[in-house]
């Protein structure tokens, strides 16, 4: 197998020719047999064979720097880079990690987890290279879903005007920015990714000298040229007119053709836009069917393309449907997502009321403040997001919804450690910021039973900002509802008082089951709301001389410091806390088991850290 053979680029560039295809073929048989043990991210990378190994036929990644957009499409890019061994351990703990790591690999130029901030990473690198006198090519690798966040124009607005030399490929795999119609725009596309018409623009150009621009027959003739290719081929004026060279729009499983086209983008020496046409899922029919289905992907079967799901319901589809329930009795209710409508369970609900259910893409600033915008007029809007996604809404939550204490509702799903995609998933961050926010209710369900409950309550019972936030997958051992109480007691006790909320309850109950062995009495406490807390929802809270609050979430602002702040100035301090979280340490891959493991947060680990404390007392 050619494949075999590929241990760095250079092995790649050394291919002749006539072994490329092959080796293409190979690397999909290579992503569908060990994405179908390992799960991830499966049709984007097959959409980017040929992309990515043209790219490593023309630039050494190993110098120049390849900034990927979001990420998920890097897995040709590690097999072709030494990594190809590792795939059995894709996400897995201590393992290879599904998106682009620095720390892996000096083929990898910058992580990517999050999306559209390609552009504006690459402009850094490219002024650094200028103002340290080095040469090497900076690319950025977008795909068109990336371009429906607003970042993604920031970055394309300054780079185009900058001059810098970089290469922003444009991987649009179903969203065309402009659609393209008629003969004519094919004719122009096949003119100009032939390389006959890039030496000719190249030639012309060294007419006129180092800056022809400066020549005013050859800025007459660039405005003749600029006019009739606006009026026949108005797709590639948007980059143009921010000051990018425009190259494409090319197949991009047409590998010679790619890789003209690179190399005359890199040559260019300006800011170039290169706009590939590829097929999502490539070469593996169920992916190309349906791309969606096979985006980020569990363990499945290669041969028919049954997917191995977890059985039974989780915490996302329970919020989708309660919803919907929701929405059925309230006109005012309407549902937001971020391009995540089947990750947040709101498929049914888009079905059902198709009207008030609204997709803003990859842009949760602007859904934030439409969400602001329609609770202003009388409405109920709830924005379904991911806990790691809200990040990048914190500063309209405060401007557009707590100022104007505006009854928005958010679904922060994925929140806590999520497993397999690692640092840049885990939603370790909204426990934290949500609570810093004046006038932001916080409700956190343990249960399916305590969701539904939570998010009526959050709807039709209380006013101003609410966050309700709930993990990936299913429930645990607790199957409760104690959502009428800001705090409830789920285990009597007199040495010991465990504290969590979440999820985080059942390690704590058995945890306390561990201690009662061992002659400990543990209470187990469950925080229903960790925003706003009081003396009064802690009341409860100091019985014991020992309290340990446990949480997936970082140290510094946590719940159990400021439960602390609270008992400290009401002169109940307990005289030993035990604070039980992430600290400061970003959580790597991993089942969600694993690493509540590592981090002491499984009831082994609670038990130990309540022994240890006590001892440390005595």
């Amino acid at each position: 197998m050619i494949l075999e053979t590929i241990h760095s680029p250079a092995d790649v560039k050394g291919l002749e020719k006539e072994q490329l295809p092959r080796l293409c073929q190979e690397l999909r048989e290579f992503l569908i047999e060990n994405v179908s043990r390992t799960g991830g991210h499966l049709a984007s990378n097959l959409g980017a064979v040929e992309l990515t190994v043209a790219i490593h036929r023309v630039f050494d990644t190993s110098r120049d720097r390849l900034v990927f957009d979001v990420g998920h499409q890097c897995y040709v890019h590690k097999a072709l880079t030494g990594r190809r061994e590792l795939f059995a351990t894709l996400r897995q703990f201590g393992g290879l990690s599904g998106f682009p790591k620095p720390y892996e690999s000096v083929h990898d130029a910058f992580i990517a987890g999050h999306a559209s901030n390609s552009v504006s990473v690459a402009l850094g690198m490219a002024r650094a290279r200028t103002l340290r006198h080095e040469d090497y090519s900076v690319l950025a690798l977008i795909g068109d879903g990336a371009l429906t966040g607003g970042l993604a124009y920031e970055g394309l607005n300054n780079a185009g005007a900058s001059g810098e030399p970089l290469v922003v490929i444009l991987n649009d795999n179903g969203m065309s920015i402009n659609p393209n119609v008629g003969a004519m725009p094919g004719h122009l596309a096949r003119l100009r990714s032939k390389p006959a018409y890039y030496h000719f623009k190249k030639w012309y150009r060294s007419l006129f000298g180092k800056q022809p621009e400066k020549n005013r027959l050859y800025r007459f003739n660039h405005k003749v040229k600029t006019s009739l290719k606006k009026t026949l081929w108005p797709g590639s004026t948007l980059f143009e007119d921010m000051g990018f060279t425009y190259l494409g729009p090319i197949d991009g499983h047409d590998l010679p053709r790619l890789c003209d086209m690179l190399q005359w983008a890199r040559d260019l020496n300006c800011p170039v836009v290169v706009h590939v046409n590829t097929v999502k899922g490539k070469g593996y029919s169920f992916a190309e069917k349906d791309p969606g289905k096979f985006h980020g992907v569990n363990p499945f079967d290669p041969v028919t393309g049954l997917l191995k799901k977890p059985s039974g319901e989780s915490f996302s589809s329970v919020f989708g449907k309660a919803l919907a329930d929701c929405a059925a009795e309230d006109p005012r209710v309407c549902a937001i997502t971020a391009a995540m409508a089947d990750g947040t369970g709101l498929s049914g609900f888009a079905r059902e009321f198709p009207d008030r259910f609204f997709d803003v893409a990859i842009a949760e600033g602007h859904g934030v403040s439409m969400a602001a915008g329609l609770a202003s007029q009388g409405m109920l809007p709830v924005f379904a997001v991911y806990s790691t996604f809200l990040q990048r809404g914190y500063d309209q939550l405060i401007h557009d919804v707590a100022l104007e204490h505006l009854h928005v509702v958010l679904g922060v799903d994925r929140a806590g450690l999520v497993g397999a995609d690692g640092e840049t998933h885990h939603g370790c961050f909204d426990a934290l910021f949500l609570s810093t926010i004046p006038g932001f209710t916080v409700l956190c369900p343990s249960s399916f039973a305590e969701l539904r409950h939570m998010l009526r309550q959050a709807l039709f019972e209380l006013d101003g900002p609410v966050a309700v936030r709930y993990p990936r997958g299913g429930e645990g051992t607790f199957r409760g509802d104690t959502a009428d109480q800001p705090m409830a007691c789920l285990r009597q006790g007199s040495d010991v008082t465990l504290l969590g909320y979440g999820m985080g309850v059942d390690p704590l109950l058995a945890a306390a089951e561990l201690l009662a062995e061992k002659g400990i009495s543990a209470e187990v406490l469950k925080l229903n709301r960790i925003s706003p807390l009081d003396g009064e929802t802690l009341a409860a809270v100091g019985r014991t001389d020992t309290l340990l609050v446990a949480e997936d979430v970082f140290g510094a602002g946590c719940v159990g410091q400021r439960v602390a702040a609270i008992l400290a100035a009401a002169g109940r301090a307990p005289r030993h806390l035990i604070l039980q979280n992430l600290g400061k340490t970003f959580a790597p891959a991993g089942s969600v088991a694993e690493l509540e493991h590592s981090f002491g947060l499984d009831a082994a680990g609670i038990a130990e850290a309540v022994e240890k404390g006590r001892k440390h007392e005595q």
